[in-house]
């Protein structure tokens, strides 16, 4: 008679536990994955035990960055720049910025890759109106020489649109030179201003 129930019992066994494999959940993979949010815990007193309850929902989206507030943390990281040293091809604050370095050091900050030459930046992004410069868009210029009418210096907008446009660059001029700020308007930038360039969207 003990064989007999020890046969049944191994039978039920075996019988609930292919019942309870079969009812294990999917491997989860990137196009099937779900958020498992709990709905209600129902305790079972009589064993002791508590169990809790799932629905699953998609997951949630990334939160977009809203490009503007992402535009003014750009700025702000390029103003702690003020007053590094220029030095031609440089690209770090401890050796000194020329100045696409600088506008590339500060969107790689940010995982934007910038090429680190004027003439490459004035093909950067997308080109919009030199009314509608934004923070964080970029100012390309020529170079110094009077005839010059290929790219030769760039910086980063700090004005909104409308406003006269002022930009933080690393400069080379014999007076004052390093990151600093300027303005386009009524100085030798408005001669050479060539384009407003913008990275991010």
């Amino acid at each position: 008679m003990r064989i007999v129930w020890s046969v049944f019992l191994l039978l039920v066994v075996a019988i609930l536990g292919s019942w309870l494999y079969q009812r294990q959940p999917a491997p989860v993979t990137a196009s099937t994955a779900v958020e498992m949010v709990p709905v209600r815990a129902v305790a079972d007193q009589s064993a002791a035990t508590s169990m809790a309850y799932f629905i699953a929902r998609p997951p949630r989206k990334p939160v977009a960055v809203d490009s503007a507030a992402r535009a003014d943390s750009l700025v702000r990281f390029a103003l702690r720049q003020l007053g590094t040293n220029y030095l031609y091809a440089g690209i770090s604050p401890e050796t000194g910025f020329d100045c696409s370095g600088f506008v590339s050091y500060v969107f790689g900050h940010y995982g934007i890759a910038v090429p680190h030459s004027t003439a490459l930046l004035i093909s950067t992004g997308r080109e919009v109106p030199r009314a509608e410069a934004r923070p964080g868009d970029i100012v390309v210029f020529t170079g110094t020489a009077a005839t010059s009418t290929t790219p030769g210096h760039a910086g980063i907008v700090l004005s909104k649109p409308g406003e006269p446009i002022r930009f933080v660059h690393a400069s080379s001029a014999r007076r004052e030179s390093g990151v600093k700020i300027s303005e386009v308007e009524n100085t030798d930038y408005e001669r050479r201003f060539m384009a407003i360039r913008r990275v991010l969207q």
